[in-house]
């Protein structure tokens, strides 16, 4: 069954009607805090019984005996309380009654009072009131006189103050004569703003000077033999002349020695050039006896000063103030020595000197525990509890809230903090090269990409086109990039993310533009303009060399495809670790506990934490983040699209090496008519030359090597990269992609749901014939020297041939049907002159390329074509 419990105070008068247990337990209600733990102890549990568990029925009665002895206790105290509520109404009414009288007595009393001090001024006789006033003025006197006479005892002091000191030094009673000076100091202020100041102050510091002079030999010997009772003895000498600074001083320099000598006598094999320890080998070391040190000094701090913690922070920040070469100065070194590779043994160093760090702040909380226990001891002790009271986590029908943080324990963080300021100098050093990470991060990453690609001139035989080999290296790059996010969680605590983005981002376009290179450089030598003598490539019947080509770059475009999706895993396991760097830091500064340390604080304040930082972040999770290296490989496909679709249309290609050189565009004659006994007799259809019939035969076969390869996903991956592709043709759901800093929409898709096949081998098939095109348009037919009647009629039905062919494979290519329109237009006579003078002919070419047909034909009529397009396509001459 279930209880439900209202909190709220009761008020429970002395039972009447109910069992003795149960009103002594009504009894007992206002000894608690609340209604819930009077309820838990007030039920019975197994603890109370000697069975392990209680019956159900049993306590239903109980809860039933105390519900109607609560009920019965409710309706007692509501009667007493109407009851006062009752008589208080009837009283209320005469209170104002009885103030008013109250007043009214008191006015009576005042002016009776001010009566009778009259009356007594008036019974005091003159003489007797001027006795009474001088002597109130001679006491006054008298107090003063003794307070001059203290004055004159502290200055009479002064005129024996060398002679005793000096006398106590020579005894060695250093203790009365520290003593001596104290009194002297405290009399200092009576000559505060007189003459007399400055030369008994001289005299003060010449005496604690002595004083110091005299115990410091002694001083240093007791550390160095850890005298405590001694150096005590001398902590409170000290003390007395204002000179504790002093002290701590030789006691700090005297405990330091042997760690500083350590540091200062190492040499170092990457920081000095000598010796054959390297810092990283040294570094333990020296922690470990610097650690030993404070762990020594725990104890002996803890008997001889008052605040050990603060003593024994102070001693090690004496440490680290007294290195030399300072830290800073060594891991100089270390970068001059190690080059770009460094970030690796700085982040080896910071992971011992955070492990000290550690360890140092462990050893500071036993001491200062141990200085709260002592004061603790000493405190008087706390008045015992007027009730225990029984607690029972079994049965518990409530959860407490957790208290809230007591300013007291505000104010003990905020003193252990600046217990800790020595970790500020410890980290400090490290700051510089944190602030530097992207750099160093960045320069890391390249040094391993030299080491990964620095074989890759050879090629293993059994995998010629460097596929395997690409992939392979892609293996090692991902795996040095997933390295470089425990480098900066390590290195900056998160802090350096922005960094960490940009330098991988780098690295991998660093990577994919070196593999983008070398396909440019080995297919160079590929790509020499076809000649026509070649032979054995009619129709689609590749040769040996194409189909390894072929191979080659399908291979290529299928590493391209497996490095996308590496990266694509890569990303999301980037932004899994900036959703982990950003919950901590969120949880650091909601709550300045989880992170106390200045190593943290100082990253907080440095540079690094900025607005980009916040904003990467706080980025959404479709936002990519490795933009450079995403438009790298695009790149990467696009080149090995372009290879590919140079290997797939070279038997299309070569036919139209010598299209512009055949003899037909210069044969006499018109190519429009016939002359027959007198008579114009027209001609029809003119037959497409061979070579645009074979071109036009091999691309209807393109669609045929496309059944075998459509199905491979090499094909399929970043088809918005295809030359001369219109993306709007491709009906695909568009995914923001970004090149550069801007956004751009692309066809391209999640790889796990790729295009159709259909779509693929249309994609492919529109793009060749484009290029295809593309090339006829703007470098064969602009080649075109003369071109007669009889020629323009053979290109305009050679152009009209291949139109038809386009069409019937669903491509529109509105610079084919330009030059077809400006062939067959009425003035084609102009054009015709102009392409066979040679002095004209480049600026024909020039206009093809540039100007609309109409103002083509206009220009010539006015024979400005030269004028207007001079120096263009020079080298078609």
């Amino acid at each position: 069954m279930a209880v439900r419990i209202v909190e709220m105070p009761l008020l429970v008068p002395t039972m009447t009607v109910a069992s003795s247990s149960n009103t002594q337990a009504l009894d007992t209600l206002s000894e608690y805090d609340d209604v819930i733990s009077w309820i838990n102890d007030t039920l019975p549990t197994s603890e109370d019984r000697e069975q392990d568990t209680v019956e159900l029925s049993e306590l239903d009665q109980h809860i039933t005996q105390l519900l109607a002895s609560l009920d019965i206790s409710s309706e007692d105290t509501s009667s007493q309380l109407e009851r006062t509520v009752r008589d208080v109404s009837r009283a209320v009414p005469r209170l104002t009654y009885d103030l008013h009288f109250m007043k009214d007595g008191a006015l009576t009393l005042q002016n009776g009072l001010v009566r009778v001090r009259s009356r007594a001024k008036a019974a005091v006789p003159l003489s007797t009131q001027e006795a009474l006033n001088k002597l109130h003025f001679l006491d006054t006197i008298k107090n003063h006189m003794e307070l001059a006479r203290e004055v004159l005892r502290e200055a009479e002091s002064w005129s024996t103050l060398e002679i005793e000191v000096t006398s106590l030094l020579s005894d060695h009673n250093y203790a009365k004569a520290a003593a001596r000076l104290s009194e002297a100091s405290r009399s200092m202020v009576v000559f505060q703003n007189t003459p007399e100041y400055d030369p008994r102050r001289a005299l003060m510091v010449n005496l604690q000077n002595q004083l110091e002079a005299s115990l410091s030999s002694a001083l240093v010997a007791a550390i160095n033999v850890h005298d405590l009772a001694a150096c005590k003895s001398y902590f409170s000498i000290f003390s007395d002349i204002q000179r504790e600074h002093e002290f701590r001083n030789y006691y700090n320099g005297s405990c330091r020695a042997e760690v500083v000598a350590l540091w200062q006598n190492a040499q170092l094999l990457d920081c000095d050039g000598e010796g054959t320890l390297t810092f990283v080998e040294f570094l333990p070391k020296f922690y470990e006896q610097f650690l030993s040190l404070l762990n020594l000094e725990r104890a002996s701090m803890s008997f001889i000063f008052p605040d050990p913690a603060v003593s024994l922070s102070a001693l090690t920040s004496s440490v680290l103030s007294a290195l030399q070469p300072t830290f800073s100065q060594r891991l100089t070194s270390l970068l001059s020595h190690y080059g770009d590779s460094v970030l690796k043994t700085l982040i080896s160093l910071f992971k011992m000197t955070e492990d000290f760090a550690a360890a140092a702040e462990k050893v500071t909380e036993k001491i200062k525990h141990s200085a709260i226990s002592i004061e603790t001891s000493e405190s008087p002790t706390s008045p015992p509890l007027a009730h225990k009271r029984r607690r029972s986590m079994r049965m518990s029908m409530s959860w407490r809230n957790t208290p809230t943080r007591s300013p007291s324990t505000t104010q003990n963080i905020t003193k252990l903090c600046n217990l800790l300021e020595w970790e500020q100098e410890l980290f400090q050093p490290f700051l510089d090269f944190q602030v530097e990470y992207a750099s160093l991060e960045r320069r890391f990453l390249d040094d391993n990409l030299r080491h990964i690609t620095k074989n890759d001139s050879v090629r293993d035989d059994a995998d010629p086109d460097g596929a395997r080999l690409l992939r392979e290296r892609a293996v090692d790059v991902f795996g040095a990039a997933e390295e470089g996010v425990t480098r900066c969680v390590s290195f900056t605590h998160g802090y350096g993310a922005m960094g960490l983005v940009q330098a991988l981002d780098g690295f991998f376009k660093s990577f994919v533009d070196m593999q983008t290179n070398d396909l440019r450089k080995t297919s160079s030598s590929s790509f020499s303009t076809p000649t026509s003598t070649e032979e054995g490539l009619s129709g689609l019947d590749y040769t040996p060399q194409d189909w390894a080509e072929f191979q080659h770059y399908l291979h290529l475009l299928s590493s391209a495809r497996s490095v996308f999706e590496r990266l694509l895993s890569f990303e999301n396991k980037l932004r899994a670790s900036l959703i982990q760097v950003s919950t901590t830091l969120r949880l650091s500064r909601e709550d300045p506990t989880i992170s106390s340390s200045n190593r943290s604080q100082l990253l907080s304040q440095s540079t690094l934490h900025s607005p980009d930082l916040h904003t990467l972040l706080e980025s959404r999770p479709t936002d990519p983040l490795l933009v450079e290296a995403r438009a790298a490989v695009y790149l990467f496909a696009r080149t090995c699209q372009e290879c590919l679709q140079h290997t797939i249309l070279s038997p299309l290609m070569k036919p139209l090496s010598g299209y512009a050189s055949l003899p037909l565009w210069s044969a006499p004659g018109d190519g429009k008519s016939q002359r027959v006994n007198e008579l114009q007799v027209p001609s029809f259809s003119l037959s497409p030359s061979e070579t645009v019939q074979r071109v036009a035969d091999n691309l209807l076969n393109l669609p045929q090597l496309f059944e075998v390869y459509v199905d491979d996903d090499a094909l399929s991956f970043s088809l918005h990269t295809l030359p001369h592709i219109d993306e709007p043709e491709i009906p695909l759901e568009p995914q923001p992609v970004y090149v550069g800093h801007a956004r751009r929409q692309s066809i391209s898709r999640p790889l796990a749901q790729g295009p159709s096949p259909e779509l693929v081998s249309s994609a492919w098939l529109s793009s060749l014939s484009r290029t295809l095109l593309t090339h006829l348009t703007k470098e064969v037919l602009p080649r075109i020297l003369t071109l007669s009647q009889v020629g323009s009629a053979q290109l305009s039905s050679d152009l009209g041939y291949l139109s038809n062919i386009v069409r019937a494979i669903n491509i529109e290519f509105d610079d084919l049907e330009r030059w077809r329109t400006c062939i067959d237009s009425e003035d084609g006579g102009a054009i015709r002159d102009t392409i066979s003078s040679d002095q004209r002919r480049e600026s024909y070419v020039a206009v093809m390329h540039q100007s609309p047909w109409k103002t083509v034909i206009f220009k010539a009529k006015l024979n400005l074509l030269p004028v207007l397009v001079n120096g263009h396509h020079g080298g078609n001459r």
